[in-house]
């Protein structure tokens, strides 16, 4: 059983492990938990996902004024769907929400922070094109 937080909702989830292939939905909005797609979240919705989730989570720190962030907003989007399934990749707009930036110590963006089983398991600062952001949040870069 796999545990995963609604991004839409902030509802808890648990996945059977045979079904996380087969587009899971919350049970309470109806949201699919896995889409394969980069998703703007809010800090409660963050804190909960890192302390929860059962899923590798990875966090790009961005702002809308940041040049770079948004250069790399449409390659983040595209590592989204390649990794489908295997990573859920979520945008926290600092500028928005900046005692959750503070709380992160988020010094410079774009900075993206992968989170695993509700511990940092990595840190990247700097635009990245789809593959690289892939492999960081694999683990590969």
């Amino acid at each position: 059983m796999t545990k995963l937080v609604c991004l839409d909702c902030g509802q808890i989830n648990r996945v059977p492990d045979a079904q996380l292939g087969a587009g899971p939905k919350c049970g309470t909005c109806g949201a699919i938990l896995l889409s394969g797609k980069a998703q703007e979240i809010d800090a409660g919705t963050l804190k909960k996902a890192i302390r929860v989730d059962d899923f590798p989570l990875v966090v790009d720190f961005w702002a809308p004024w940041c040049g770079p962030c948004r250069m790399m907003g449409p390659e983040f989007s595209k590592a989204a769907g390649m990794l489908k399934g295997q990573v859920r990749l979520v945008k926290l707009n600092t500028e928005a929400h900046q005692s959750a930036a503070a709380s992160y110590r988020i010094r410079g963006i774009p900075t993206m922070i992968s989170f695993r089983r509700g511990k940092e398991a990595g840190r990247q600062s700097g635009a990245l094109r789809a593959q690289g952001i892939a492999d960081f949040a694999t683990g590969r870069g």
